[in-house]
């Protein structure tokens, strides 16, 4: 029977790799890495050097090229369906013909595996076809979201009420109402907090948490919403890819 680990690795910092997480590197035969367009290979260049540092004499590298995934398509649950079902091919086939009987594989999934990442769905529905076996394990890791509280020194939640996790294009679809519910907001591509009713509305932003290049921003929304969208384009620009996440929070009530 063959082992996958799906290894949460952190929002970009080599250390916020946890000692479980480095026990589970040196368990590993075979990486298996899901890689980017070539404008992410700084990306790519990290989890290599996670490898060498962690793995174990004699473990491989495996690059796998991660299908492309359509995010403007109208029909988005069906997109994200579709780009699951060719990712549980590719991955699948990786593992059969890659990972010896017996042996261990990872993948490694940035932030923590629960959280907005797909790895162990696709696992599942390879699992589900019957024809190739393994068991798997789940290693959690430190997500974008807790660094992002972390490097504002806020807390995600404050007394008797909520945070909600969300998306960009929920936010853009749904607004951001009067209630008490903060929200954090993940893969937002369009800006959208820019297109809400800032009013009494504090935002918290982080871009490239846990790297170099990270860009961190808070204050009353009505007055940085611009800014962001500002810098959000020009790293945009200057690197071909981002990684950002914000809170926002009511301070009027």
């Amino acid at each position: 029977m063959r082992t996958l680990l799906v290894i949460g690795i952190g929002a970009g910092d080599p250390d916020h790799l946890t000692l479980e997480a480095v026990k589970a590197f040196g368990r590993t035969d075979v990486f298996l890495l899901l890689d980017k367009p070539a404008e992410r290979q700084d990306l790519m260049r990290l989890r290599r050097d996670m490898i060498a540092e962690h793995g174990r004499p004699g473990h491989r590298v495996v690059e796998l090229v991660d299908p492309a995934r359509d995010r403007t398509a109208a029909a988005y649950a069906q997109a994200v369906e579709e780009w699951r079902e060719r990712r549980a091919d590719l991955v699948e086939r990786a593992v059969a013909e890659e990972v010896p009987d017996g042996g261990t594989g990872a993948l490694l999934v940035w932030g923590d595996p629960a959280l907005y990442d797909s790895v162990s769905a696709v696992l599942d529905r390879i699992l589900a076809r019957g024809r190739t076996e393994f068991a798997y394990t789940v290693v959690p890791g430190i997500s974008s979201v807790s660094v992002l509280a972390a490097r504002h020194r806020t807390t995600l939640t404050r007394t008797a009420r909520p945070v909600r996790i969300t998306t960009g294009r929920r936010l853009a679809a749904e607004g951001f109402g009067p209630g008490a519910e903060d929200a954090v907001v993940m893969l937002d591509g369009q800006a959208a907090f820019a297109e809400i009713d800032p009013a009494g509305v504090h935002i918290h932003y982080g871009a490239y948490l846990g790297t170099g290049d990270e860009i961190l921003v808070a204050g009353p929304l009505a007055e940085l919403a611009d800014r962001i969208v500002e810098l959000r384009e020009e790293a945009r620009e200057r690197k071909g890819w981002i990684m950002d996440s914000y809170l926002l929070r009511r301070t009027d009530g």
